[in-house]
C-alpha cells in the first residue's frame, strides 16, 4: 500500500468502481480454520479461562480465497473479520502480538475502560515490522459487559490499516448477558466493513481514494461475506451485536417488516429497550439489539438506508461528495424464519443508569477543517491539526467535566474519546432524552453537543479524534493528559 501524503491531497483523484467480492474467506497456514459455511457468525473464538485470554495475534497481509480469485488483504491471524475476543470482568488478558505487516502498527481497544499507558490501551506504542510486542492488562471488577473492538491506531496510517481489513470484536461477558430473555435469545455477532480492490485483487492506495470525505468501498461485507444469511426462530428473539468497522462509512439499518429493539450503545446496557425502526451507526460505533419473530415465516432483508453525511462539494466530483447520499438501499444479509421455538418476550429492566454530578469546568471544541501552509488540507480541531508532541488538554483524575462540542464544518464528525465513557447532555441546548453511556457521539455539521466524562481510575497520556479515520489522520485529532 502506498503510504498517503498530505501534501499531496489536492492533487487526488478519485476512483469509483472496486472490483467485486464474492464468496467466503478462508483461514490458511494455521491451526484454526474459519468455518466456510456461509453462515453469518463464523470468526474464530478465543475466551477467557480461568481467569486469563491468552493468545497470540498476528498482523499480515493475507491472500484471501474469493471464488477462486485471489485477494489481498490485511489481517490478524488470516482473518477477516478478526478473531472474536472474549472475557469476563476481573479477567487479566495477555496478547503476544507479531506484526508482519510492511508498515509499523499498534492495537487500540476501543470502548474498553483500561489503562492508556504501558502495554495495555498505548496508541502511542509504535511496532515496527517484524517487531513483537506482549500486550497485557486487568478488565476491572467494575467494567461493564458490552460490545468492545480491536483495531491499529498508529497515527497517519489508522485509515489506510483499517480500511486494508484489520479489525475483530471483543466481547467482555457479565450480568447482563445472565437476564433470562436476553440469555434465552439466539446471538449473532455482525462485523460490518467495506473494501475497494484494484484489478489485482489489492486495495486501493490512498492516492486513489476520496480521502477529504473519507474513504468508503464500493463492497460491503457482514462478516467478511456478501449478503449472507442467518435465521430468526420462530415466536424467539434474536440477539444481533453489531459493529461499524468501517473506516468512514455510516450505517442506516433496518430490517424489513421488523423494528429493532436497542437494548446497549456503544457496548454499555440501556435501561430498558428502546424500540426503533432505524439504526444509525457512524464509524467506531455499536448497538446491542433484540429482533422479535413476530411475523410471517418468510425472507427479510436487513438493509443499508441511503444518509447522508455531508460534502466537498467545491471540489467537484463523486469521489469528494457524501457518497451514502448518492446510494440506493444496499442489501447487507438476509433473514430466515425457523422452526418455531417457546414463545418469549421482550425483557422489561436492564441496567439503572444514574446522572453525573453538575462538573466545575466546561471546556469547548471547534470540529472544522482548513488549509495548513506547507502541509495542505488539514481536519482541525479549534482551528489546529493534531501535533504528536503537544499536549492539547488536560483533565485531573477522579473529576467530571463538560465538553461542548460544535461542527462548523460542512460534514458529520463522530467524537470518539480513549478510555471513558460519557453521557449525552444536550443536542443545541435540547436535553438529551436517553440516558446512556457511549464512548462515540455523532455531531452533525452545524450541531453543538454536550457531553458529561468522568476521568476515572487511569491516569496517562490519551486521544480524542474524529472516527472518521482519513479525517483523524489529516489532523482531526487531540492529545489528552489524564493527571494524577
Amino acid at each position: 500500500m502506498v503510504k498517503f501524503n498530505r501534501r499531496q491531497f489536492i492533487s487526488l483523484s478519485t476512483v469509483g468502481v472496486g472490483a467485486a467480492l464474492v464468496g467466503n474467506w478462508l483461514r490458511r497456514g494455521t491451526s484454526s480454520q474459519l468455518v466456510t459455511s456461509r453462515a453469518i457468525n463464523s470468526q474464530p473464538l478465543y475466551k477467557s479461562s480461568n481467569g486469563l485470554l491468552e493468545l497470540d495475534l498476528e498482523a499480515r497481509e493475507h491472500p484471501v480465497n474469493l471464488s477462486g480469485k485471489k485477494a489481498h488483504l490485511l489481517t490478524y491471524n488470516g482473518q477477516i473479520p478478526a478473531p472474536r475476543l472474549e472475557a469476563q470482568p476481573g479477567d487479566k488478558v495477555r496478547i503476544h502480538f507479531t506484526n508482519n505487516l510492511s508498515q509499523p502498527t499498534n492495537l487500540h481497544y476501543h470502548g474498553l475502560h483500561i489503562s492508556p499507558t504501558g502495554s495495555a490501551d498505548n496508541v502511542f506504542l509504535r511496532i515496527n515490522p517484524g517487531e513483537k510486542f506482549n500486550y497485557e492488562f486487568d478488565i476491572a471488577q467494575t467494567q461493564p459487559a458490552g460490545t468492545f473492538w480491536y483495531h491499529p491506531h498508529l497515527h497517519g496510517l489508522v485509515a489506510e490499516q483499517l480500511f486494508g481489513g484489520l479489525a475483530g470484536l471483543f466481547i467482555v461477558r457479565g450480568k447482563e448477558d445472565e437476564i433470562p430473555e436476553i440469555k434465552a435469545a439466539k446471538e449473532e455477532f455482525l462485523v460490518l466493513q467495506d473494501f475497494s480492490l484494484d484489478e489485482r485483487g489489492r486495495p486501493l492506495s490512498s492516492m486513489h481514494m476520496s480521502l477529504m470525505m473519507g474513504r468508503e468501498g464500493d463492497l460491503i461485507t457482514v462478516n467478511g461475506q456478501v449478503n449472507p444469511s442467518f435465521s430468526l426462530p420462530a415466536e424467539g428473539l434474536l440477539r444481533l451485536r453489531i459493529l461499524n468497522a468501517s473506516t468512514s462509512r455510516f450505517y442506516r439499518l433496518m430490517i424489513e417488516k421488523h423494528s429493532f429493539y436497542q437494548i446497549a450503545t456503544d457496548g454499555n446496557t440501556l435501561n430498558e429497550p428502546i424500540e426503533v425502526r432505524e439504526l444509525l451507526l457512524t464509524p467506531g460505533q455499536r448497538a446491542d439489539v433484540l429482533v422479535k419473530a413476530d411475523n410471517q415465516p418468510g425472507q427479510y432483508r436487513l438493509l443499508n438506508l441511503p444518509y447522508d453525511r455531508g460534502n466537498m462539494g467545491m471540489m467537484g466530483g463523486r469521489g469528494m461528495m457524501g457518497r451514502n447520499n448518492r446510494d440506493v438501499p444496499k442489501v447487507l444479509a438476509t433473514v430466515n424464519y425457523e422452526s418455531a421455538v417457546e414463545p418469549l418476550s421482550l425483557p422489561t429492566k436492564l441496567a439503572s443508569i444514574s446522572g453525573l454530578p453538575e462538573p466545575l469546568t466546561v471546556r469547548r471544541f471547534e470540529l472544522n477543517h482548513g488549509m495548513t501552509p506547507g502541509v495542505g488540507m488539514a481536519f482541525l480541531i479549534n482551528g489546529e491539526p493534531y501535533h504528536s508532541n503537544l499536549i492539547h488538554t488536560q483533565v485531573q483524575l477522579d473529576t467530571v467535566e463538560d465538553w461542548e462540542i460544535t461542527n462548523t464544518g460542512i460534514m458529520d464528525h463522530p467524537f470518539h474519546i480513549h478510555v471513558n465513557s460519557f453521557q449525552i447532555i444536550s443536542r443545541n441546548g435540547q436535553p438529551e432524552s436517553l440516558p446512556a453511556w457511549r464512548d462515540t457521539v455523532l455531531v452533525r455539521r452545524g450541531e453543538t453537543v454536550r457531553i458529561r466524562i468522568p476521568f476515572r481510575d487511569f491516569a496517562g497520556k490519551t486521544v480524542y479524534h474524529c472516527h472518521i479515520l482519513d479525517h483523524e489522520d489529516l489532523g482531526m485529532m487531540g492529545n489528552l493528559m489524564i493527571n494524577a
